[in-house]
């Protein structure tokens, strides 16, 4: 059947996208030793996936850390409460049950999401969305998971209720007012980075400057690991099982986004459809990409440049990344494995080079 070979977003994150956050210290041996002497490491669920946090802090009191984990964890789990696309209590699941004409109110961090992502939207030619909810759930990709190919008809119809212009941010009201009432959000593309935002700030509010917060594969770091290097974090080859490392790229200050096609998918009739939607088309993206891997100061953007880069394919993808001076890394598929490219910005990161075989 075609819904076995889908993997599902939970199951995905918990089982694998922290894995190659574990190894972004960047030490090996007794460097490695050393470096966990000086490191509060401790990581959990939030976000609907896992996440991890590691703190370069010798000798910190167990209060310190206590404190720490509070922080990390009391930001999650205030952006999941939010912007949830799978907790119907959630300010997000409110909004896009809100079917009359009227503002509705929302907090200041789901507002600075949707600004975020109307911004990204504009840049990016309406490449990345927020509005294509109804979209994503009708292909199964929302809660019920109920995986399906719609014929042409559907998607025309789903696509009078998609367009980033169809929200209307009132930012000194703190309110978003729809165009037509059956319109819809997923903020998946960029919660997610946001959260990682959040629980980072947290963390820098208790006075720690050298740490580095994941979650669900979503990174952020700040200062340098233990071993006063820069936090080192790897970018996942599209397709292996186990998971392997692609790429090692050194981070400090900054965040670092991937989006792909390769974890969250179902098969029929022999093709692939990936989660990753086009709002052109109101269809999974079909193109030579497996993965597009975004550097940028913060999570949030990082996280929706990566989708829009992903939707708009190999060539329009990177003419904007480059364009816009993004550091952008791209997987391309080929008949004998995988080609890499990367803008000029993200060359200029010193990343390491991939793993072959």
């Amino acid at each position: 059947m075609a819904d076995t070979l889908c993997t599902t977003r939970r199951a995905l994150l918990k089982a694998g996208c922290g894995a190659l956050a574990a190894l972004a210290a960047g030490c090996d041996g007794r460097r490695a030793a050393a470096g966990a002497e000086r490191t509060f490491a401790f990581h959990g669920l939030a976000m609907g996936s896992t996440y991890t946090v590691k703190v370069v802090a010798p000798g910190l009191s167990a209060a310190g850390r206590s404190a720490v984990r509070e922080a990390a964890y009391a930001a999650l789990e205030r952006i999941e409460a939010r912007m949830s696309t799978y907790r119907a209590d959630s300010e997000l699941a409110r909004f896009n049950r809100h079917a009359a004409p009227t503002p509705f109110a929302v907090s200041a961090e789901t507002l600075a999401v949707l600004a975020t992502a109307q911004r990204v939207s504009a840049a990016s030619g309406g490449a990345f969305d927020v509005t294509v909810a109804p979209v994503v759930d009708a292909w199964g990709f929302g809660p019920s998971k109920r995986h399906r190919v719609l014929a042409d008809g559907e998607r025309r119809a789903l696509g009078a209720r998609v367009g980033h212009r169809m929200l209307a941010l009132d930012a000194p009201a703190g309110t978003v007012t729809k165009s037509r009432p059956d319109v819809r959000a997923d903020l998946s593309g960029i919660a997610k980075g946001f959260a990682v935002d959040a629980a980072a700030h947290a963390i820098e509010a208790l006075g720690f400057s050298d740490f580095l917060v994941e979650a669900g594969g979503e990174v952020r770091t700040r200062g340098h690991n233990a071993a006063g290097e820069p936090w080192r974090v790897g970018i996942e080859r599209p397709d292996a099982l186990p998971q392997q490392v692609h790429r090692i790229v050194p981070l400090r200050d900054g965040s670092l986004a991937t989006s792909g096609d390769y974890r969250i998918f179902f098969e029929h009739d022999g093709r692939r459809f990936c989660h990753e939607m086009d709002p052109a088309t109101g269809a999974p993206v079909a193109h030579r990409l497996a993965s597009v891997s975004v550097v940028h100061a913060d999570c949030a953007l990082a996280d929706a440049w990566s989708t829009a880069l992903f939707v708009l394919g190999p060539e329009r993808g990177f003419a904007l990344a480059a364009a816009q001076g993004l550091a952008a890394h791209f997987i391309l598929r080929e008949a004998r494995g995988f080609e890499d490219r990367q803008t000029p910005a993200f060359a200029a990161l010193g990343a390491g080079p991939s793993l072959r075989g």
